[in-house]
């Protein structure tokens, strides 16, 4: 009977080839496209776009209400006078200007 004192060629490529698939599949779940940090850009962005929406749904209300205020069913004079004022540089008979 032979003592063996080495491993066997099988087990030794055996326990190369399982290190080598848990490696791989290590970094795939850090560093690949549906990684922890692909994650976690893609959290930072779904965090800025929804300030951009909450922003931009703001100004969608703004205008809407500006909008209704314009319309022909309800006519806010104040605000139809600061918009000729702006938009069209009318002024009063009263007023002066001073530039």
């Amino acid at each position: 009977m032979t003592s063996r004192k080495r491993p066997a060629l099988g087990v030794l490529i055996y326990s190369v080839v399982a290190f080598g698939l848990c490696a791989y599949f290590t970094f795939a779940a850090v560093q690949g496209d549906y990684g922890l940090f692909r994650r976690a850009e893609i959290d930072a962005q779904n965090r800025e776009l929804a300030e951009q929406l909450a922003t931009l749904e703001n100004k969608v209300a703004r205008m809407e209400n500006l909008t209704h205020r314009l319309s022909d069913s309800y006519l806010d004079l104040d605000l139809l006078d600061q918009q000729a004022r702006d938009v069209l540089g009318l002024l009063r008979a009263d007023e002066i200007v001073i530039r």
